[in-house]
């Protein structure tokens, strides 16, 4: 077997193969032919621009970000700076980063960089005006919001900064309950439906702490018929439907909070609890038995006891009081005052 040479490739020829008459421009047209099946076979390693590369690092140091590895979404945000340094990207992805880790001062400063690059992005000014506010810098605080308010006025974040600030007293003004409490009703409405309860009863704390409660279930009622119906907001508004004497409303405001949240058990106890005061004592059965359906609680039997008693049902007061004892942890107060008390009762 004899060994030949093409463009620095070596490739064998067997022997036994016959050779034919002038077949120097045949075998060296076949020999052309074999290197390029050759090195078609190994390809090169394709020329990547350090831009595209770059923004493979950043995307990846998204993702880890997404997951919470912090330190991993570091390094490849590094990587992506040393082949693009001029990324605007790379200085509020790493702005989101530093907040994440509670390094305020770091978080500020790619920020503030971001703002000078690109201050047309309202998303920016809104954590400048947030962490301005962390440091105790409330005059630049409100400059940046009203400017992330003025590039979007529906930037839940900077809305709800921005009552932050109206509620406390300070460079920035005095204290300014009414405005306060519209931004959060206004974040409220822009913010995704986890957020939404929790603004609305921030709201409502507000203008509780400062001796407006009576303005706190208009609010509430309204921001339910926009829409909002997470059980905090409905059970915050049943409470206040109860206190304003309004049972029949508190009633079915909770029967949707239970809906809406079927693994709270307490909520189904609460529409029993209610409909057992309007002396619907079925209704109340039903309502207890769906609160059981989802834990059995002791203390929900100790209520189905009572009903039965009010009924002078002495066989469904033994039944529940047996399934009352049995199922009660002993370590839950309430629980166990309940029971105590229909004991003494008995």
């Amino acid at each position: 077997m004899r060994k030949l040479q093409c463009d620095g490739v070596e490739v064998e020829r067997r022997a036994d193969l016959p050779v034919l008459a002038d077949s120097t421009p045949l075998l060296r047209a076949a020999l052309a032919l074999v290197c390029t099946l050759l090195f078609a076979g190994c390809p090169k390693k394709p020329d990547i621009d350090p831009k595209t590369e770059a923004a493979g690092h950043y995307f990846a140091g998204q993702a880890a970000y997404l997951k919470g590895n912090f330190v991993e979404a570091h390094k490849e945000y590094d990587e992506a700076r040393r082949l693009d340094p001029d990324d605007l990207r790379l200085s509020i992805a790493e702005g989101e980063l530093f907040l994440g880790e509670g390094r305020v001062d770091d978080a500020l400063a790619r920020f503030e960089t971001a703002s000078q690059r690109d201050p047309k992005r309202a998303t920016t000014w809104s954590r400048l005006g947030y962490l301005y506010s962390v440091k105790k810098q409330p005059a630049k605080a409100r400059e940046a919001l009203d400017k992330a308010l003025a590039l979007n006025p529906k930037d839940f974040n900077a809305l709800e900064s921005l009552a932050d600030l109206q509620l406390e007293p300070g460079d920035a003004g005095p204290v300014d309950v009414e405005a306060a409490v519209a931004n959060l009703v206004k974040a409220s409405d822009a913010a995704p439906d986890r957020s939404r309860g929790e603004l609305l009863l921030k709201a409502t704390a507000a203008l509780t702490a400062h001796g407006r409660a009576a303005e706190a279930l208009p609010l509430l009622e309204a921001a339910v018929g926009r829409g909002a119906k997470t059980s905090d907001v409905l059970t915050e508004l049943a409470e206040r439907l109860v206190q304003a004497g309004r049972l029949e409303d508190a009633v079915a405001v909770w029967r949707r909070a239970a809906e809406a949240d079927p693994r709270d058990p307490t909520l189904w106890e609460l529409v029993g609890e209610l409909e057992a005061r309007l002396g619907r004592p079925a209704e109340a059965k039903a309502a207890f038995g769906k609160a059981l359906a989802v834990k059995d609680r002791g203390v929900v039997h100790v209520a189905l006891a009572r009903l039965c008693l009010s009924q002078k049902d002495d066989g469904c007061v033994k039944r529940e009081l047996d399934l009352a004892l049995a199922s009660a942890s002993g370590e839950e107060l309430r629980e166990t005052l309940e029971l105590a008390d229909l004991l003494v009762t008995l």
